[in-house]
């Protein structure tokens, strides 16, 4: 479901009454959230570096002029947009505090759909830094953390890891390939206190039959070397019908050699990984027997609100690990939350590496946004056009949804060419 993106809020400082007044109409019928003041001493306070949203300014007011602030606000967060509304008389002033970092400026009177269009433009790009903010720190939070995510399942999950890490249980892992079932595993293992002693993989999928016989169940076999640790078990769905039936004597008596005199007790927990969808390819005494408390990872198809999180940390590794600064999370992880991933986790974090590295991530090159405007008229775009589509098509449910009010919204499919009977069929065809 598409997230309710919150009203676009401008702080507009004019000492003029009048045009003060009539611009906060204006911002206001088109949806965003005013907040006016008539000198810019009074609206400082607010200008946080957290300040939600842009700045609107006159130049030319007494006592601290709106360069002044411009000057204050660039201090405090040089990455929050002001715009400026300038006499003819300012115009050079203005042009050099465009060159000083300035977002935009405007000559009174200035004309209503430019400051909509400016505002809007602005207001965009305040949201996307915003955005990469909180996920650079998301990321930097994640360095090293357990399962990273807030969808219901993944958080589910996580809650899970420090019950089941001491309980007297086997488990089985269901999941799709790359959905990060050996990284549950070892998480459950971390978090106990077998994680003082081994965590041995064995690949179900590549173990000779010769093996079996020779090493594995053998006295000071590679089990055997592992116990007080774990046994991860992974694509058990390949285990053949000899590994599987001396899976299911070792699971039952927890001794070795499973042949010859003397067995002595191996204690050993064992984690076995499964293919959804592969159940039947286990037999079914192997599968009670380990399936003490069965765990399912969902594919990334069913948690894409996690892909924005995930995305952000696999980039801080990846640039951590390569020595390059951070992408733009936000404008990258929007746009990778609308594409497909049949590789689930393991395919994202590659493309993240690639991305920082400034390698192609897969969408064609003539797809991707040329300019900063371009890439803002993407991204909301494409935010409207998911919300149409998560309405079943109802654009009143969408409008809802997106929390705009019904003229702005009308007004912004105009200009972004969005199609909304397109969006319709596109919804009846999915269906």
């Amino acid at each position: 479901m598409t997230e309710a993106l919150p009203t676009p809020l401008v702080a507009l400082i004019d000492d003029e009454p009048d045009l003060r007044a009539a611009a906060e109409q204006l911002l206001t019928l088109h949806g965003f959230e005013v907040r006016a003041f008539a000198d810019a001493a009074s609206a400082l306070p607010e200008l946080t570096a957290g300040f939600g949203g842009v700045v609107v300014t006159d130049v030319r007011m007494p006592g601290m002029s709106g360069l002044d602030l411009f000057a204050a606000v660039r201090a405090r967060d040089p990455e929050l947009p002001v715009l400026l509304l300038t006499g003819h008389g300012d115009i050079a002033m203005a042009v050099e505090a465009i060159r000083n970092g300035a977002w935009e400026f405007l000559s009174k009177p200035f004309d209503p759909e430019a400051l909509v269009a400016a505002v809007t433009r602005a207001t965009t790009a305040r949201a996307l830094t915003l955005e990469n903010r909180r996920l650079r720190a998301f990321a930097d939070e994640q360095q090293g953390a357990a399962l990273i995510g807030d969808s219901l399942a993944i958080r589910r999950l996580r809650d899970m890891i420090p019950l089941l890490a001491n309980a007297p249980l086997d488990l089985v892992i269901e999941g799709e390939v790359g959905t990060g079932r050996e990284h549950l595993a070892r998480l459950i293992h971390r978090a106990g206190k077998r994680s003082r002693h081994r965590f041995l993989v064995i690949d179900c999928a590549t173990v000779p039959v010769a093996l079996v016989e020779r090493d594995l169940f053998a006295r000071n076999g590679a089990i055997d070397r592992a116990h007080r640790g774990t046994l991860f078990l992974d694509h058990l769905e390949a285990a053949g019908p000899e590994l599987q039936n001396r899976l299911i004597r070792f699971a039952e008596a927890r001794a070795l050699p499973l042949d010859g005199p003397e067995p002595h007790g191996v204690d050993v927990r064992i984690v076995a990984a499964l293919e959804e969808g592969k159940r039947d390819q286990i037999l079914p005494g192997l599968f009670h027997l380990l399936a003490g408390v069965p765990l399912r990872l969902p594919p990334l198809a069913e948690r894409k609100e996690d892909i924005p999180t995930l995305f952000a940390h696999f980039a801080a590794r990846a640039a951590d690990r390569h020595g390059c600064a951070l992408p733009a999370l936000a404008d990258h992880a929007h746009r990778l939350a609308l594409r497909p991933w049949p590789g689930n986790v393991l395919e994202l974090e590659k493309a993240a590496e690639r991305i920082c590295l400034g390698l192609d991530d897969g969408a064609p090159v003539e797809s991707e946004p040329a300019s900063l405007g371009e890439r803002l008229d993407a991204f909301e775009r494409a935010t409207i056009t998911d919300a149409v589509i998560a309405a079943d098509g109802e654009v009143a449910a969408a409008i809802k949804a997106l929390q705009l009010p019904r003229k702005t919204f009308y007004y912004r499919v105009k200009r972004l060419g969005i199609d909304l009977a397109a969006v319709r069929r596109q919804k009846r065809g999915k269906g």
